[in-house]
């Protein structure tokens, strides 16, 4: 399986994320959406939005390898948060906490603000797609 970062010359040059992946080869996982949630169904830190961003990303990682790949095999994250611009000044410790989990793997991601999410005292919610090889 290879996977091709694609970064075109026409686009803005990206900053912690990926324009686009082109994997080809492997079995493709779709990730439900992961918030804050600790392995008792509770947020983990209710308000504290890098800590469950962490927590999130680390129930990803367990979902990847579960299914026998890595972080590095993530192609798309879709980033759901209830408060932008909380998000946007927690760039360093959110930054921190990504590189904890995905090192400099960077995927094609987006980032959403909405008004809510399912559990009202999740403040993020990440969803992914990964490609595993054979």
């Amino acid at each position: 399986m290879t996977k091709t970062i694609l970064n075109p010359i026409s686009l803005a040059r990206p900053s912690g994320y990926s324009h686009g992946i082109l994997a080809q080869g492997g079995r493709v996982l779709f990730l439900a959406g992961q918030t804050g949630m600790d392995a008792t169904g509770k947020i983990a830190a209710p308000g504290d939005l890098v800590a469950q961003f962490a927590q999130a990303l680390a129930n990803l990682k367990s979902v990847v390898v579960e299914a026998g790949g890595a972080t590095t095999d993530v192609v798309k994250l879709n980033i759901f948060v209830t408060n932008k611009t909380l998000y946007k000044a927690s760039l360093k410790p959110i930054g921190q906490a990504y590189r904890a989990v995905f090192d400099r793997h960077y995927p094609a991601m987006t980032l959403v603000e909405v008004k809510s999410l399912f559990d009202d005292r999740a403040m993020v919610e990440i969803e992914a797609i990964a490609v595993i090889g054979d």
